[in-house]
């Protein structure tokens, strides 16, 4: 009852309280104590603030530890977010198989921005080799999952790709 309970607290400002950052500042303590609980949506709203510094002052290891929480439960927006750290080394050192890993388990999942984040990694080789015809794969997916920049990515890398490459990437991209 007292998870129902919190769960509501947490929904009910969610849709109360607006994004301003006075407004946030007041709903930290409300998304700490639904983090600390393991709700993995609070935890994602926390890792949030404090990786834009709205509401909190900006902390990107905190940020981090947030949303690692959220991802290790399978929340693949955290997933996103988390391997997004690793590429950018913001809160964690830069790593980009640690990237991958993270990025991969959210796009599974169907975040278009992990799609969008693995064919980026793909066509500048960053910890992966070099390859248009998966980067041209994930620009596709995250294109049709509704990632506004996936078409016109997978567009610029088909110009470097020939007809065969093109259709090797669009069967892969259908399973």
């Amino acid at each position: 009852m007292k998870k129902f309970v919190a769960c509501l607290l947490f929904l009910l400002t969610a849709i109360v309280v607006p994004a301003a950052n006075a407004d946030l500042k007041e709903a930290k303590p409300t998304y700490e104590l639904l983090a600390e609980q393991g709700f993995a949506t609070a935890q994602v709203a926390l890792g949030s603030m404090y990786a834009k510094g709205e509401g909190v002052p900006q902390n990107y290891k905190i940020a981090a530890k947030w949303f690692r929480l959220a991802a290790e439960q399978g929340n693949a927006d955290a997933q996103y977010l988390l391997g997004a750290r690793y590429i950018e080394g913001t809160g964690v050192r830069q790593d980009y198989t640690i990237a991958k890993k993270w990025l991969l388990l959210a796009a599974e999942q169907g975040n278009a921005y992990a799609q969008f984040s693995l064919g980026a990694m793909y066509v500048n080789g960053e910890g992966v080799l070099q390859n248009y015809k998966m980067a041209h794969m994930y620009f596709n997916i995250s294109a049709a999952n509704g990632h506004d920049q996936g078409g016109k990515f997978r567009n610029r890398i088909a110009d470097l790709m020939t007809t065969q490459q093109i259709a090797d990437a669009q069967q892969m991209a259908k399973h």
